[in-house]
């Protein structure tokens, strides 16, 4: 008789990956949409929080900025706990797990680029519409020392560094993105799946790394505050970087995980529980996710 783990084991994590991306495909796109629109404003909630706590710390910044940092890094996690609670569309994640699915054969090629450009657009009105119209013109943050922080802030993402750099940064932030991703879909009560979640996106804020959603939220809002930044050169220097990175980041994770865990995956029929690496336990739950995205597709139909 199976005992029940706490946590699913890697290859059964990576099973379950492929079966996510399954379902994704088969979602209707204005869903896909507004599931991306959504996880936008969630991830800027956080991301708000964090230039609240960051730009509010006058004085710890001047004379501990470091602590500053992992103050700011600490609250940011938010944002991504609600959108995987809540099974909202974010690109990042979706770097990884199609670009897994397409090498298993699960899902056509021309999946990957529909539902990024998808998702990438959702993610954006969703960003924007809350800096617009839950920051900006809501006024919460309209006096110093916040709007000057947003302004700063937003310079230090798109226009400082050099484009190289955010796109090296880039890649460091969805490696973490990634693996908390991955570490929550391992996890199976929601404070282990929190806790997944929170320890490596504090890293990657904390370290000032670039993730191209909350950019997204981040440097408009900046511009809208005053940044002497365009769009263009925010869209040339931090958007595309930072999208690219953030691939380069994703597959540091997806593709390993493939190679070790999902060499005989076949898309047709569930791999069988061998050498330990899935329980019957595992496997049926796997199993039961896929039946599950098979009887909606049904439904549909």
């Amino acid at each position: 008789m199976d005992t029940v783990s706490p946590t699913l084991k890697p290859a059964a994590v990576a099973a379950l990956m492929v079966e996510h991306t399954v379902s994704k495909h088969n979602t209707p796109y204005q869903v896909i949409f507004f599931k991306a629109f959504l996880a936008g404003v969630m991830l800027s909630f956080g991301g708000l929080l964090s230039e609240i706590t960051s730009g509010g710390a006058t004085s710890l910044t001047t004379s501990n900025p470091g602590l500053a940092k992992v103050l700011g890094g600490f609250v940011f996690p938010v944002g991504l706990v609600m959108i995987v609670l809540n099974g909202y569309e974010l690109l990042t994640s979706n770097m990884m797990y199609f670009p897994m699915a397409v090498v298993k054969g699960a899902v056509p090629w021309w999946s990957l680029p529909v539902n990024w450009i998808i998702v990438t657009f959702g993610n954006l009105v969703g960003s924007l519409f809350f800096g617009a119209i839950l920051v900006k013109y809501s006024g919460i943050v309209s006096t110093a020392p916040y709007n000057t922080y947003i302004v700063e802030f937003a310079m230090k993402k798109a226009s400082d560094p050099e484009w190289y750099q955010i796109f090296l940064r880039g890649i460091g932030c969805n490696w973490l993105v990634c693996i908390a991703v991955w570490q929550a879909a391992g996890a199976r009560d929601t404070i282990s799946k929190i806790f997944a979640i929170w320890i490596p996106i504090w890293v990657f804020v904390a370290c000032s790394y670039d993730h191209v959603v909350a950019n997204m939220f981040s440097v408009p809002l900046g511009i809208m505050f005053g940044a002497d930044l365009t769009v263009a050169e925010y869209i040339r220097k931090s958007l595309i970087a930072a999208y690219l990175g953030n691939i380069v980041g994703a597959l540091f994770v997806g593709m390993p995980a493939t190679y070790f865990y999902l060499r005989d995956y076949n898309a047709e029929n569930m791999r069988a529980a061998e050498n330990g690496e899935l329980s019957n336990v595992e496997a049926t739950e796997v199993t039961e996710i896929r039946d599950s995205d098979s009887d909606k597709k049904s439904k549909r139909q």
